[in-house]
């Protein structure tokens, strides 16, 4: 295989990666804007009202933003070269080793 279609296979699966996270932050917004939609749907259709559908809609757009920034921030961190692990992300022993100091006895009552 020569060097142009490596490279051309490397773009093709970024252009797949890239696909893949665009869909799923639009996937990871609408989820809950759907799902406190219906709710205040439904509770407005058991209560008579007309002013939960409006709210929880809100909710749920509010939910969904914070949603993108957690992602966003996971994509942008594992970007930086940075290693994120599923136990512990960002706590004191990995800010320490970070920074390259051995002071991790200071910081040890954070989770």
């Amino acid at each position: 295989m020569r060097v142009s279609d490596e490279k051309k296979q490397k773009d093709k699966r970024k252009a797949f990666a890239l696909l893949g996270m665009i869909s799923q932050f639009g996937i990871t917004m609408m989820v809950p804007i759907f799902l406190c939609f219906f709710a205040g749907r439904a509770l407005d259709k058991h209560f008579g009202t007309a002013w939960w559908t409006i709210v929880l809609f809100f909710v749920g757009a509010l939910a969904g933003f914070r949603n993108i920034y957690v992602l966003a921030k996971k994509y942008f961190k594992n970007d930086e070269g940075q290693v994120d692990s599923p136990q512990r992300s960002g706590g004191a022993m990995d800010r320490d080793n970070a920074l390259g100091s051995g002071a991790s006895d200071t910081h040890s009552d954070i989770p």
